[in-house]
């Protein structure tokens, strides 16, 4: 199969009475047939057709996860359109405008939920944007607003001859057609447009089909946001190609409301396999250990000795159960059976698998999934591949790596020079295969700079070891480069930071060429005023300041000389001291991105005072004027 209308008449022929949709509107989950999702998409795509869409148009997407978003898409690429896919995320006057006029959409397909940020930058689209189709109904259409409903009508009333023409324009699409341009996370001021083909989403749902199945009873509900490249391959288009069946979370009045609904909505559907991202993981990991801690201190300590009987069995998972450990086995399926299957109940019982992608999932993380019987299987990929160019399986699987790569792809590790390197050496990683975009929308130079001669550059450090899995290592752009430009990739000491402490909520470490590494450190709140209340000590006396300063240092120190995690990570890059942030990374200040990453480059240009400050002696005692401050302001605001 070559395009993703070859893709719908493929589930239509193999799974037609299977549903391929579940969408809960009112008081439970709805099903919708891959033979009744097919139809929708003709009927809209008829309407699309009576609206003059045509070959090459553009069309933004802007719509919360739910039946209407693929049904959406794949009709615009049955008239030969191209769909540029938005998240929900993004603000209307900067974010989305640029998106809507860099990509020259000519129609908006919006839900009413959306509604409102097209509206606040109408005046500014008037230029290309000619039809703003509203998926809901709603009694006060604009004058370029148009109803669902209405176009399906529309659709309704096309001659014999259109409706052929519609089928004809279908089955016309070639594999380098273009379906999607999707636009980077926007973590500079001009994101670029990654154009993606039929052909390349096909071959990356082939490609992930290398390294595991999905039997046509499985089912996911696809809490990620539909836009983001890994929901959009690996969860949409690939349930599609073995049959499976995709769930949406219910939309709620807000999206608190929406995000609530969560794990009420996996308990209903039951899922047997969730995609997610690091923040969700653990967002899952401490709802459980919550829940644990609630049912008082003798579940707590035994969970957690249940955790460690894991987690020396399990080592690495291809090798579990070796080197004498295999005795832990029979306390593991006794712990099993009365702790860790209560746990997976609370996700539907169903689950067998995560599969994590977007940014590194912490070892930690891993392992702590694994212990309960829901492996977290990392993968890697970027959107300029489609996404997926590694992941483990099930079958295949290595904690802490990246996974086996796809089939049908080719991958090189090069130095700072474009030389390959010898299996275990760290350097960039380099790939070719059909799964390769086609280029960056309207934008030669960043194209030129990333495809050479058919290789995409991915700007990751990585490594493969002898057993044939990948180890990424982090983005080159966020690498601490010391005084003697020695190079070190800081997520995973961030990450264990943040994972390993309920002092530290946030952590950016930071070392341009300097003589140390900073770390910017932004503290839990409720945690440090719990530690105070326990102290007697006040949140506004200069003892109490002083206090929480020291807690955030011991949670340095645990992985300095004498540390309990002595010896994790060379001592060179661990923060010879750090500077307190008055705010958090968050969203709304732009200092996360849509999947919630970390934007660097925001980071250091918002707090480049406190990392100025950071290399003067001063800073040295990290009970300085600057973390008193910013600590005073973080505890009494």
């Amino acid at each position: 199969m070559n395009t993703l209308i070859e893709l719908l008449d493929y589930c239509v022929e193999n799974y037609a009475d299977t549903p391929i949709l579940l969408e809960k509107k009112t008081d439970r989950f709805e099903p919708t047939t891959y033979k009744q999702a097919a139809a929708q998409v003709h009927q809209m795509a008829k309407g699309l057709f009576a609206l003059g869409l045509k070959k090459g148009d553009r069309v933004a997407l802007l719509s919360e996860g739910r039946n209407d978003w693929l049904i959406s898409e794949l009709a615009i690429l049955s008239c030969g359109a191209i769909n540029v896919p938005l998240s929900v995320k993004l603000d209307a006057e900067v974010e989305l405008l640029f998106r809507i006029r860099h990509s020259g959409a000519r129609m908006v397909i919006v839900s009413k939920g959306q509604l409102p940020k097209i509206r606040l930058i109408e005046k500014h689209l008037a230029k290309n944007v000619e039809t703003i189709l509203v998926l809901d109904e709603i009694t006060d259409c604009g004058p370029k607003e148009i109803t669902k409903a209405t176009v399906l009508q529309k659709g309704e009333q096309l001659s014999a001859y259109q409706e052929k023409e519609v089928y004809e324009a279908a089955h016309a699409i070639q594999g380098n057609d273009v379906a999607n341009i999707s636009y980077t996370s926007g973590t500079t001021a001009d994101p670029k447009g990654i154009i993606l083909s039929h052909r390349n989403y096909m071959a990356n749902v082939e490609q992930s089909a290398s390294l595991m199945s999905i039997p046509q009873s499985h089912r996911t509900l696809a809490i990620l946001p539909w836009d983001h490249a890994f929901a959009h391959t690996a969860c949409l288009y690939s349930f599609m190609y073995y049959g499976g069946t995709i769930a949406s979370i219910q939309i709620g009045s807000t999206p608190m409301e929406t995000l609530k609904n969560i794990p009420i909505n996996i308990k209903e559907v039951k899922p047997h396999m969730l995609m997610s991202v690091p923040a969700l993981a653990k967002n899952f990991k401490k709802n459980i250990e919550s829940g644990i801690r609630a049912k008082g201190p003798t579940a707590v300590k035994l969970f957690n000795h249940a955790l460690k009987v894991a987690y020396k069995y399990n080592k690495l998972g291809y090798n579990k159960g070796s080197g004498g450990t295999f005795i832990y086995k029979p306390l593991l399926l006794l712990y099993d059976k009365i702790l860790f299957s209560k746990v997976r109940e609370g996700f539907g019982g169903c689950l067998e698998q995560f599969i994590g992608g977007g940014a590194l999932l912490d070892l930690e993380l891993q392992k702590f999934f694994y212990a309960i019987g829901i492996p977290m299987l990392q993968g890697y990929g970027l959107s300029e591949a489609s996404p997926v160019i590694s992941a483990n399986s099930l079958k295949k699987h290595k904690l802490g790596s990246s996974g086996f790569l796809v089939d049908n792809m080719e991958l090189k590790i090069l130095d700072a020079d474009g030389r390959e390197l010898p299996q275990g050496e760290k350097g960039e990683i380099v790939i070719k295969g059909e799964n390769v975009m086609q280029g960056y929308w309207q934008n030669e130079a960043a194209t030129q700079e990333t495809l050479k001669n058919g290789w995409l550059h991915t700007g990751d450090m990585g490594y493969m070891d002898k057993d044939g899995f990948l180890y990424v290592l982090g983005r080159f752009k966020s690498l601490l480069i010391a005084s003697d430009g020695e190079k070190y990739s800081p997520e995973g000491i961030e990450e264990a930071l943040v994972d390993q402490s309920q002092v530290i909520e946030q952590a950016m470490l930071h070392n341009n060429q300097n003589p140390y590494t900073l770390g910017l450190i932004v503290p839990s709140k409720s945690y440090l005023l719990r530690q105070l209340a326990e102290a007697r000590l006040q949140p506004d006396s200069d003892e109490g300041i002083a206090f929480a300063i020291q807690r955030v240092q011991q949670e340095m120190n645990r992985y300095k000389s004498g540390g309990e995690f002595e010896g994790m990570f060379p001592g060179r890059w661990l923060p010879a001291t750090f500077c307190i942030l008055p705010e958090t990374f968050n969203e709304a200040n732009k200092l996360l991105n849509t999947t919630l990453k970390m934007v660097r480059g925001k980071i250091e240009e918002r707090f480049s005072d406190e990392i100025a400050y950071g290399f003067t002696p001063e800073a040295r005692d990290v009970t300085n004027s600057l973390n008193k401050r910013n600590m005073f302001h973080l505890l009494n605001s």
